[in-house]
């Protein structure tokens, strides 16, 4: 069978339909967030400003952080040398576990190596080994949230997104001593929503549901001390499971569970995802350590994020330019059109050194194509003014051309 004629069949149709990933090859240049270098070819770097990143604190670049991974990196070399199991729980995983556990006050925390094996792992594990277990899904769920569910191999039930009242009925249906899981995320990283956490947990507890929350999009961000949504509407006690990620705000890498300690020991003792991987290098968890101890004393950089998020939001309302309204710091910029979408972005990078990823299917619906901006606390007015004049420019050639067809 010709496998590669296979392949480049199915590249082609993605192609065409204007969904084909490709990537910019970047190099951030550290201390100078948002600024990278973008390479078109081996010895061709030019400035760029990024505009999607996930990075939304620009942590990753904090002397804090970084202070932190290079005193561990002298300490304790490269890499863990192991599992978990085998040699490889460095003091640094155990400390940033307490860290974690205390941010999210919880007994127990478990470290993995990225947000998404956090929750295949952990919705896997609990859905497989909970007998006659059924997992409740929002209908918006990360790709992760759905494997880690497909894993489990138990039953499934999608409610609407973020309705109390679908969930209650799913519930209401299902009989009142069957072990359940409600699975949500606070903020949807793709249409900036929150979560009603109070309201769902509400239904939850009525039924006698277990709640998982994904804060993946949170933590760092919202609550007093950035410990994600539920922290700051006051929730973190009542919801079962807290996962979240030290790869976006806390500007490291690696996911995160917090609950129980017998919780946190299930999972620690049953999910694959975590016995038989190698943990992670101690001077990452050591630089996610710090990165969290910041975040909870300090409160400058997420007013400063939430101030340059305003200030976009109200010019792109000045200048007509359509974006999802939503309480976030998400920003998405509806183009609502894969071909276009994508050349946007590319004449975005090109011509005006302005860095913002198109998000097409499947990541989005068919129809909903966006540039999903991330304004920091880092993008200064002089950012801001060339981001927004390069996108009216864009805007107004799209707006004519539409005209003339």
């Amino acid at each position: 069978m010709d496998f590669d004629g296979l392949f480049r069949r199915q590249l082609d149709s993605l192609r065409k339909e204007g969904n084909y990933r490709v990537f910019a090859e970047l190099e951030r240049c550290s201390g100078a967030f948002p600024r990278a270098k973008r390479y078109r070819g081996p010895d061709d770097p030019t400035e760029v400003t990024v505009w999607c990143s996930n990075d939304y604190l620009g942590m990753g670049q904090s002397p804090v952080v970084l202070s932190a991974m290079h005193e561990a990196l002298d300490r304790c070399g490269a890499g863990a040398g192991g599992t978990r199991n085998i040699s490889g729980t460095n003091h640094e995983h155990v400390l940033l576990e307490r860290e974690l556990a205390d941010l999210h006050g919880k007994e127990a925390a478990l470290i993995f190596t990225s947000g998404y094996v956090s929750n295949w792992a952990s919705l896997g594990t609990l859905g497989a080994r909970i007998e006659d277990c059924v997992i409740l899904s929002d209908a918006f769920n990360h790709a992760s949230m759905i494997e880690g569910i497909r894993h489990a191999r138990c039953e499934k039930r999608i409610w609407r997104h973020n309705d109390p009242a679908d969930l209650d009925r799913h519930l209401a249906a299902l009989d009142p001593a069957r072990p359940k899981i409600v699975a949500f995320e606070s903020v949807y990283s793709m249409d900036g929503d929150i979560a009603p956490i109070e309201e769902i947990v509400e239904v939850a507890e009525r039924h006698g549901a277990m709640t998982y929350l994904d804060e993946v999009h949170a933590v760092g961000l919202y609550g007093p001390r950035g410990g994600g949504v539920a922290e700051e509407r006051g929730l973190m006690d009542r919801i079962t499971l807290i996962e979240g990620t030290l790869g976006k705000a806390f500007g490291v890498m690696g996911g995160y569970i917090t609950g129980s300690a017998a919780l946190v020991d299930f999972v620690r003792s049953f999910s694959s995802g975590f016995i038989f991987t190698t943990a992670l290098p101690p001077a990452v968890a050591a630089g996610a350590r710090a990165s969290i101890r910041h975040l909870k004393a300090s409160d400058a950089e997420r007013l400063r994020q939430r101030a340059t998020v305003r200030k976009l939001r109200a010019r792109l309302d000045a200048m007509g330019i359509p974006h999802l309204p939503n309480p976030s710091h998400i920003v998405p910029v509806m183009v609502k059109d894969p071909v276009k979408c994508k050349m946007l972005s590319d004449i975005l990078l090109d011509q005006y050194g302005i860095y913002v990823q198109p998000i097409n299917y499947p990541t989005v619906p068919k129809g909903t194509e966006r540039l999903r901006l991330t304004p920091s606390p880092l993008h200064s007015e002089a950012d801001l003014d060339h981001l927004t004049r390069a996108l009216g420019a864009l805007w107004s050639q799209c707006a004519l051309a539409r005209a003339v067809a």
